[in-house]
């Protein structure tokens, strides 16, 4: 196929309903698949890591971001940039810990969550969202910053807020190599 000359090629964004309906309908076809909702979890974690790995190429490449000097500058630019970049919504953060390496950020509305009002009951244990931990922690690796994230409350479970943590698992001065 061939384009006339002198034409620009367009940029197709997918629309945000299309990505919530097809995420909604990949975690429908997990449960099916899967019996037990830490087996789909995980599925989920993982589908994220994959896909956190890749994204962070295009997040730098497109953010032209400075190279963050702490955990909170890097809380800050995950909550801020990223999540209004990919997901259009922003996070506030909170840091919950005297050393400085474990974060909060809080969802105030959840995209991904538009088409649903709440988990079936036999599927308690669910988190809709894991992706979402997995994309945090697939790019924070693969900038040197490992990362345990997790759900710590969630909407769809009755909890207030739906809330991300993030734990960095080295210490700053754990850190080599540092430039300044």
């Amino acid at each position: 196929m061939s384009r006339s000359p002198g034409r620009k090629q367009e940029n197709h964004k997918i629309s945000r309903e299309l990505f919530v309906l097809t995420y909604g309908a990949l975690v429908a076809q997990l449960c099916k698949d899967y019996e037990k909702d830490e087996d789909v979890n995980a599925c989920l974690d993982k589908m994220g890591y994959s896909i956190g790995i890749r994204l962070i190429d295009d997040f730098l490449a497109r953010s032209a971001v400075k190279k963050c000097r702490s955990y909170s500058e890097t809380a800050d630019m995950i909550a801020q940039v990223a999540f209004k970049m990919y997901l259009g919504v922003t996070l506030s953060v909170s840091c919950s810990s005297a050393t400085g390496n474990e974060f909060s950020l809080i969802l105030d509305k959840n995209p991904l969550v538009d088409f649903v009002e709440e988990l079936p009951a036999e599927r308690a244990s669910l988190c809709y969202c894991n992706l979402l931990c997995g994309v945090i922690r697939g790019a924070l690796e693969m900038v040197n910053l490992p990362a345990e994230v997790t759900f710590l409350q969630d909407r769809l479970k009755g909890d207030a807020v739906t809330e991300i943590g993030i734990t960095f698992l080295r210490k700053p001065e754990d850190r080599k190599h540092r430039r300044n």
